[in-house]
């Protein structure tokens, strides 16, 4: 049997309409995406696992009211984002410097390129680089911190993000601009 493609503002009105199977493709849709999105904020996978369930039951409780201004995931993407920030509000507490994301680290990693990285240095080096940038991402102020993520990781345009962050795109490009600049900065004594 054949996998029927049904895109996102379709799943949404059938939702809207009473359909929560509907629902369910949207959950396995993001998920994988948004467990990442959340870990970034929320190192603890089961904690995270925890916040990405209680963002997709506050989108599904909200999605009566989602008027499709923008796109569905983008929209999801906000309240994910929100709620771990929520969540790490209640918290009173913010994540150890120390604990390392090691995809965030792989997928800077793959972006710098060092010399002679298969050698016993290259290797130390590129810990070194990893460490450095996790901790330089931990460091930058929670807006900065989210407008690159966003961009380097998940890979969204300076519209979607404008609308994720609810800030207009040169703001957005602002605020990258920045991040890079401060991100360059803690990585430059490498080269």
């Amino acid at each position: 049997m054949a996998t029927v493609y049904i895109d996102d503002q379709e799943l949404v009105h059938r939702v809207q309409q009473g359909d929560r199977s509907a629902f369910d493709r949207l959950v396995r849709k993001y998920q994988a995406k948004l467990l990442q999105l959340i870990g970034r904020y929320i190192k603890d996978p089961h904690e995270s696992w925890d916040v990405a369930q209680e963002a997709f039951i506050k989108a599904y409780l909200a999605l009566p009211r989602f008027r499709g201004d923008s796109a569905f995931y983008t929209w999801l993407y906000r309240i994910a984002i929100n709620t771990a920030k929520n969540h790490l509000a209640m918290r009173l507490r913010r994540p150890s410097e120390d604990e390392l994301d090691v995809e965030e680290a792989e997928q800077f990693e793959s972006a710098v390129r060092l010399k002679d990285q298969e050698t016993p240095e290259g290797l130390v080096l590129t810990e070194e680089l990893a460490i450095i940038i996790q901790q330089a991402l931990d460091k930058l102020p929670g807006e900065l911190r989210t407008a690159i993520q966003l961009r380097e990781f998940d890979g969204l345009s300076y519209d979607e993000i404008a609308q994720v962050m609810q800030c207009p795109v040169g703001t957005v490009r602002s605020r990258i601009f920045r991040a890079r600049e401060f991100l360059d900065r803690q990585i430059e004594h490498l080269h």
